[in-house]
């Protein structure tokens, strides 16, 4: 249980201007900041849409999550089962053509998988995590309740059109497509960079050659043309990953880094001011939501370390050597904000009922770093911040604890007090009543 205090400490705010300012053409699409998943910027961002190979993403997560645990090694290797070795011989499908009495490493699937979009080589993954690819589609659905994904269904691991298949689709899967919305594709990237940041060191890579040295050598360009040193090229782009096929349009989910700040970004069936979709189209419209993030916003430090709230700088103590203790915030809030936006926000003390009594007292002893409740900030508009999860909300609260230790009172010193207190009280009651003879 806890009681909320807020303070209108800081002037009245500024407008936030992101949606106003940014005009992305696309179905859906959504700016965030990467370490909070604070939305900076949203259009029709809880609508289903196509992610075509957008849904390669599930795959890495499960994938790394499947390495962590050690149900599956990167030195392991696979036999090629029939129908990876179809799927994964037309080119025009964006593979590396793998034979089927080839064995191969998950290390060399995955590059192939995160760098070209192999579906051949990420089917292959999804039989070694899920035993078959039908098996991986209802852990890939598992994982997406549970990481809060709720306009999403996979039908299959790649993100192809189910059709591309030729009636070899997972069993039990229908003529559906894999969807999710801007929203839930921004959360599933939030989770996969922020739970396995290595993702973006095989992400980044612009270009790798695979299987060198031998007969089946390709060289594998990356898709992601906003890297920089590609065509479309951003600085402090490092990620992470694009999406094809004619029922999704083009798409891209992106995610940059520089100046101490980061940013996601998704764009669904972007198109460019022809109207009409393109490789460049994706790019450009992210261009604009990165533009505008690296332009108009700036991390800030809201609350400093050791913040003490006006009228509320102590507690008072019962049975303690002293009557009452300092608090403070054990640390900083700082977050994203846009320009000019920095005394946009206000205070909330949150104080741990379970510590204070109903009289708002807290009981001796009392250890100096012991956590009383927790501090964190609000719009002063009355708007309302809008994250992806409720773990990027929490980051905005800071433990609030007491500065000092407080002793205990031995029993005299208790006594005493007591009786101090009973003949005040028998004092007060005389002199109200002589007070009421006159």
């Amino acid at each position: 249980m806890a009681v909320a205090l807020s303070f209108s400490l800081f002037a009245a705010p500024k407008q936030a201007n992101a949606q106003a300012a940014l005009n992305v053409n696309a179905d859906g699409a959504i700016l965030v900041d990467a370490e909070t998943g604070k939305i900076l910027y949203e259009k029709n961002a809880d609508s289903p849409l196509g992610i075509a190979s957008m849904t390669k993403m599930m795959t890495e997560y499960l994938l790394l999550d499947a390495v962590k645990q050690g149900k599956v090694k990167w030195d392991q290797e696979y036999s090629v089962s029939d129908l990876v070795y179809k799927m994964s011989q037309p080119r025009d499908l964006s593979n590396v053509p793998l034979r089927k009495d080839g064995k191969y490493k998950v290390r060399e699937l995955y590059e192939a998988m995160a760098i070209y979009s192999a579906n051949g080589a990420t089917i292959a993954l999804a039989e070694i995590i899920g035993g078959s690819e039908a098996n991986f589609i209802k852990m890939m659905n598992e994982k997406a309740k549970k990481l809060g994904l709720t306009h999403t269904k996979f039908v299959n691991s790649t993100g192809l059109n189910n059709q591309d298949y030729h009636g070899q689709q997972p069993a039990g899967s229908s003529d559906d497509e894999n969807v999710m919305s801007s929203h839930d594709v921004a959360t599933l990237a939030f989770h996969l960079i922020n739970d396995y940041p290595d993702v973006l060191k095989t992400a980044s890579t612009p270009m790798k050659v695979f299987r060198e040295g031998t007969d089946d050598r390709i060289v594998m360009k990356n898709w992601n043309w906003m890297l920089p040193s590609l065509v479309y090229g951003y600085q402090g782009v490092d990620g992470l990953k694009t999406g094809t096929t004619d029922f999704a349009g083009y798409c891209f989910t992106g995610t940059a880094s520089r100046d101490g700040k980061r940013f996601i970004t998704v764009v669904q069936n972007a198109v460019g001011a022809n109207g009409k979709g393109g490789y460049k189209a994706r790019f450009d419209e992210t261009r604009k939501m990165f533009d505008y993030a690296f332009t108009n916003t700036t991390r800030e430090e809201i609350v400093p370390k050791h913040y003490q709230v006006k009228g509320h700088k102590t507690i008072p103590v019962i049975k303690g050597k002293d009557d009452q203790v300092k608090i403070y915030t054990k640390s900083a809030i700082d977050m994203v904000i846009e320009n000019g936006e920095n005394k946009n926000y206000q205070p909330v003390l949150v104080l741990d009922k379970k510590k204070i009594n109903k009289d708002g007292e807290l009981t001796a002893p009392i250890k100096k770093g012991e956590t009383v409740g927790y501090l964190t900030v609000k719009p002063k508009n009355g708007d309302k911040m809008k994250f992806l999860t409720t773990d990027g909300q929490n980051k905005l609260k800071v433990a609030v604890v007491a500065a000092q230790d407080v002793e205990k009172a031995n029993w005299f010193v208790l006594m005493m007090r007591g009786i101090g207190g009973f003949f005040g009280d028998v004092w007060s009651g005389i002199s109200s009543t002589v007070k009421g003879w006159f």
